[in-house]
């Protein structure tokens, strides 16, 4: 079977590899047939970063725990590449129960098994089961695991009746192309918080983690936020911003006062200090960059005299889903939108290093859906 393989930076490549088997009970085989490209993969994609990272790491400049995640020499390829994928399964263990045959369902990017007291308390991409290192996951290489990229032909799935989630059969699969990490990272970032602050004002600082901060502005939007603002120089994001209803300015714009909640997507430390600076009393800014340094600065004393919550980490998708799923279904949450290159399967090696915001896979499924809850094959 084929799989995506990173080489170095510009290049991508199809592999011949094993075709992954049921090797566990409670496994699963699925054949992706939407993959997103997470905003992530574009640091080694865009930019020659493996040798100074490792010079960075040697010389103390760089955190180590990036080697623990990417390998000792980061993003060194070949590597199979990819982390976010809608999937139809076609094969399930003897001792799985919930998920059956011919289902469509979202891949979690962090492998997890569902029961361990990490995953209960929500940390699902902290599994104590299946974290060898720092962290178990599709598209970074062996040192995040066995588990290969989810840009290929078929991909084994362990803790499959926990792992897999089922896309409800009224959501257009692209919709949720992204629903494995960058969607689910976004929804994190606002919506519980809105929940528990009705009519909370929204910032978002975007250009460095692309569709997570557009996700983020729409979903803001969507859960009632009283104003969100979206600052990003890239035009074309700005209008996908405004498409859901958002005002968005250029990052060199003035921010208007201080807001109750605050994304960082710039990924850049510039854009943190001015996320915390740009934090109204009580309020909360998540970070979802990479921070590489470790120079990174944080003003411990001003957070605490301001009572500003900071929260950086990675993002707990599978823990997410559930509901994640369920506003798209209910309420039709246009995440499409923020697609701006969707492009043939075969083309992956070309269309995935594409200078655009957001890039989807697509290929035909093996199935059709033939009637809510029944599917039969494609001639």
């Amino acid at each position: 079977m084929r799989e995506l393989v990173f080489l170095r930076s510009g290049r991508l490549a199809w592999r011949e590899c094993a075709a992954p088997h049921l090797a566990e009970a409670g496994d699963a085989i699925v054949r992706p047939f939407l993959a997103g490209r997470c905003d992530g993969d574009t640091v080694p994609i865009h930019r020659p970063v493996s040798r100074a990272l490792q010079a960075g790491m040697a010389l103390g400049l760089v955190d180590p725990i990036v080697g623990s995640i990417c390998g000792k020499v980061p993003f060194h390829g070949p590597f199979p590449i990819g982390h976010e994928c809608v999937a139809e399964v076609v094969a399930v263990g003897p001792g799985v129960r919930r998920i059956r045959v011919g289902q469509t369902v979202v891949v979690p990017w962090a492998v997890s098994c569902g029961t361990c007291p990490r995953c209960l308390a929500g940390l699902t991409s902290k599994c104590a089961t299946t974290t060898r290192g720092t962290l178990a996951a599709y598209g970074f290489g062996s040192a995040s695991g066995p588990w290969g990229g989810m840009v290929a032909d078929r991909i084994r799935v362990p803790h499959a009746d926990h792992m897999l989630v089922p896309v409800p059969d009224d959501v257009p699969p692209l919709r949720v192309a992204a629903a494995s990490d960058n969607l689910a990272d976004a929804w994190r970032t606002v919506v519980p918080l809105l929940a528990r602050r009705e009519g909370a004002t929204v910032l978002i600082l975007g250009g460095g983690a692309k569709s997570i901060g557009l996700y983020a502005a729409g979903l803001a939007a969507a859960h009632g936020a009283a104003t969100v603002h979206y600052l990003d120089d890239d035009p074309g994001r700005r209008q996908i911003a405004e498409s859901f209803g958002v005002e968005a300015r250029p990052l060199t714009a003035t921010t208007r006062g201080s807001y109750d909640i605050v994304v960082e997507a710039t990924s850049r430390a510039p854009g943190l200090r001015r996320a915390r600076t740009a934090t109204a009393p009580g309020g909360v800014c998540t970070a979802v960059g990479y921070y590489l340094g470790v120079g990174t600065r944080v003003p411990v004393m001003r957070m605490y005299a301001t009572d500003i919550t900071l929260r950086v980490g990675v993002s707990h998708a599978r823990a997410a889903l559930p509901d994640l799923l369920d506003f798209v279904h209910r309420t039709g949450f246009p995440a499409e939108r923020v697609t701006t290159l969707l492009a043939d399967w075969d083309d992956a090696p070309t269309a995935y290093v594409a200078k655009t915001t957001k890039v989807v896979l697509r290929r035909d499924r093996l199935t059709r859906q033939a009637g809510r809850g029944s599917r039969v094959a494609r001639p």
